[in-house]
């Protein structure tokens, strides 16, 4: 679907589910997320993903390696379905392996997953993480977002006493 110099952002495949399941057991990846994804939760998220893609022609895509084909997360567009963003936002998110932190991949496929979406017509992509999660907040940095202060919110899937609760917005424009 989407390639980079060293990326392939692609529609979900089945074999793409125990990696992903994999990524949401390890306690260092899900650290500013949540606890890890039961199989079953991490199946039913890709389900979703598909979903959003069949509905709405993007959706937080699966992430691979171009030189070697291995799954290393996810990178992409999804309408936020919450409403303590403005309505009709589109978010930007990622999230990689472990072993992928650290070489730039997430910011190089933020910015193809922003290209994309330019050229496809959405004006304004936002992204948001919890307040404590710096290394995404360096990526949106990284990819020349604007940090939106005006936008913060608290979570409202998130219990009020949960300290990943408090997110930070960023957006990008064309």
């Amino acid at each position: 679907m989407i390639e980079t110099a060293r990326l392939r952002i692609r529609p979900w495949r089945d074999s793409d589910r125990a990696p992903f399941a994999e990524m949401g057991q390890d306690a260092e990846v899900m650290r500013y997320l949540g606890p890890p994804l039961s199989r079953e939760a991490s199946d039913a998220a890709i389900d979703r993903m598909v979903a959003a893609q069949a509905a709405h022609g993007f959706c937080f895509w699966a992430l691979e390696q171009k030189a070697d084909g291995v799954f290393i997360g996810f990178c992409g567009l999804l309408l936020v379905t919450f409403d303590a963003v403005p309505a009709g936002s589109i978010e930007a998110g990622w999230r990689l392996r472990r072993e992928s932190w650290g070489l730039g991949l997430a910011s190089e496929a933020a910015q193809a997953s922003f290209d994309w979406g330019f050229a496809s017509g959405i004006d304004r992509i936002i992204a948001f993480t919890t307040v404590a999660n710096l290394p995404s907040q360096r990526v949106m940095q990284r990819t020349g977002m604007v940090r939106r202060a005006d936008l913060d919110f608290d979570h409202p899937r998130l219990a009020a006493d949960d300290p990943l609760r408090p997110h930070v917005v960023y957006e990008a424009t064309p």
